[in-house]
């Protein structure tokens, strides 16, 4: 009884050491130059002086010419720090940073655009709770008369100009979009629809 206590003991520790080691090593991990390669540069073919009698030198794996908007799209092959080269596990899509980055915050103001049938609709990226307070803040700047919210969801019953509208705000990730409905759910009047989201975007608090 007592060895195998002494053995569960010893595999415990083994396994937490092998994971602090583990998360250790990426927050720790130093530069070893694997990534070198994105910013080599094209070497000149070697010259001989004058004179000499040589073969020609013929390169055994030429580089190939690639698109540079290609290499800034590329997936990033590189650990949470960036400093070192990382395979990645089978089947994982690798994405790359900088334009993950830049699709997360593409619309860092609200700007009004149009779906495939016209109707406009508002898109902001942001935290959905935050963009939801400053739409509600805009309307209220607007002095657009709130009737009700939905509890559950980013909705809310507006009344403009003496016509009632629903304002509904959906998330993927941290894109949001605002669109208007009528009560009974179609979509509003693309013409005021589109006025009305104008008007947010406008007087937006952020």
């Amino acid at each position: 009884m007592m060895q195998l206590r002494v053995s569960m003991s010893v595999a415990l520790l083994s396994a937490l050491a092998m994971t602090g080691c583990s998360t250790l090593s990426t927050k720790l991990a130093v530069n070893n130059g694997s990534l070198n390669y994105k910013k080599a540069e094209n070497v000149e073919p070697l010259k001989y002086p004058q004179g000499i009698d040589a073969r020609a030198a013929t390169p055994l794996y030429p580089a190939p010419i690639i698109n540079p908007v290609a290499l800034e799209k590329a997936p990033d092959f590189e650990n949470q720090k960036g400093n070192r080269f990382a395979m990645p596990r089978p089947f994982e899509q690798v994405q790359n940073r900088t334009q993950a980055k830049k699709a997360q915050n593409q619309y860092l103001r609200p700007v009004v655009l149009f779906d495939a049938k016209r109707n406009p609709l508002l898109k902001v990226s942001g935290k959905s709770d935050t963009i939801w307070q400053y739409t509600l803040a805009t309307l209220s700047s607007l002095n657009y008369s709130v009737k009700g919210q939905n509890p559950t969801r980013y909705e809310a019953t507006i009344q403009v100009n003496q016509k009632t509208y629903v304002l509904k705000l959906s998330a993927v990730g941290k894109e949001n979009t605002l669109v208007v409905f009528n009560p009974d759910n179609s979509f509003a009047d693309q013409t005021q629809a589109e006025e009305l989201l104008g008007q947010i975007a406008q007087n937006w608090p952020a």
